[in-house]
């Protein structure tokens, strides 16, 4: 089959917006528009019509809006990437993460504050061309075409398929679940988290690439599905077994070495520079809980681009503890996980559905107090393992 383009449906109600996004797409190697909808209805009858790889669908538009669009599609059986425009509001955040978790592939934040309609095409380009390359890679290699990486994309998007993988054994009992995540974690998150039963040993902590505002409401969601608690990580919160806590978005989640005898702070903190490009990272999370639980970190990598989590769960690998990546079938982008497995540095690849059981068996293996780190470093080894990835 000869190569084709990677073909883009852009949906908002806004002239000007389509205008913006008919011209990033189009300035994007091996990508062109298909058409252009002004409301949700519309939309649905292009998809047909048209038959794009992948739909840029606004939040807010009359007639029907991004959220019953997306759901209407999915009704249909179409597992057709979308990725949600959103402003960068409090209704607008919180409508894109009801969209993520119902089955948008990823968002992009309109542009605000640019100088000029350059400024706003140059931020626009740089966070939305990526994701349609790594949301329509594997597809669109299926059927003959491979676009190549974006201009200025720094870190793989997509990982081919680890060879001849053989599970190993995890390497001790948990003391602490750390999970890092990306594209199309809101979905999977709200797969994983809501199996974890009241009775969960463990405290929990998570990175998942957002900004601010958006990890909060990320947070209140999960919160209201979850057996378990789950709240946005503030400074000193007190790493409890049974607790989830969701890195705040902009700031690093560390865990704060040398408290032995009570549960070990939290410390989301900003001024840190970025890992991996990623404020939050997950190498950050990865790296301080290995210096203070040592091998008692279960460390597992979701789906999600780029590579952040690789550097960090091979510390947690030097120290003893184990990782669980998600497979790539079950990811939407399988980045993050696929840097993992290729590493070596996967004891388990695992489908999202199975994620869960494993973690409960490996949790149940428990007999000492969760919430206590139980090999934890000295203050030296901790200060060596932090700056082991820097």
């Amino acid at each position: 089959m000869p190569d084709r383009p990677t073909r883009i449906l852009i949906v908002d109600d806004s002239a000007v917006m389509r205008s913006l996004l008919r011209s990033v797409v189009s300035s994007g190697a091996g990508l062109e528009v298909a058409g252009t909808a002004a409301d949700g209805e519309t939309a649905l009858r292009a998809v047909d019509e048209v038959r794009p790889d992948l739909i840029l669908l606004d939040v807010e538009m009359p007639v029907m809006n991004g959220l019953v669009t997306l759901r209407k599609l999915r009704a249909r059986g179409s597992k057709m990437p979308v990725i949600m425009c959103s402003s960068l509001t409090q209704r607008g955040a919180r409508v894109t993460i009801e969209a993520l978790a119902g089955g948008a592939s990823d968002y992009v934040a309109k542009p605000t504050g640019q100088s000029s309609r350059e400024a706003s095409m140059a931020a626009l380009s740089q966070d939305l061309i990526p994701k349609i390359h790594a949301l329509t890679q594997g597809q669109r290699t299926a059927s003959g075409f491979a676009p190549g990486p974006a201009a200025g994309t720094r870190a793989p998007l997509f990982m081919p398929a680890a060879q001849a993988f053989r599970p190993q054994a995890l390497s001790a009992t948990p003391t602490a679940l750390v999970i890092g995540v990306s594209t199309g974690g809101p979905a999977a998150l709200d797969v994983l988290l809501p199996a974890l039963p009241p009775s969960f040993p463990l405290p929990v902590m998570i990175v998942q690439h957002m900004p601010e505002l958006f990890t909060r409401l990320l947070a209140e969601r999960l919160n209201g599905r979850c057996p378990l608690r789950v709240r946005e990580a503030s400074e000193g919160d007190p790493v409890c077994a049974g607790a989830i806590y969701i890195a705040r978005g902009n700031w690093h989640l560390e865990v704060l070495a040398g408290a032995r005898a009570s549960p070990p702070p939290t410390r989301p903190h900003t001024p840190g520079p970025r890992e991996n490009h990623c404020r939050p990272a997950v190498d950050a999370l990865f790296r301080t809980a290995a210096a203070v639980y040592g091998q008692g970190v279960l460390a597992v990598v979701l789906t999600g681009m780029g590579s952040d989590g690789m550097a960090g769960a091979r510390i947690v690998r030097q120290q003893g503890g184990s990782v669980l990546a998600q497979d790539q079938q079950s990811s939407a982008v399988w980045g993050m996980p696929g840097s993992v497995v290729n590493a070596g540095l996967a004891q388990k690849v695992l489908p999202l559905h199975a994620m869960a059981a494993e973690i409960l068996r490996a949790a149940n293996r428990t007999t000492s107090p969760a919430s206590s780190p139980t090999s934890s470093p000295t203050n030296s080894e901790a200060r060596e393992l932090r700056e082991a990835v820097r």
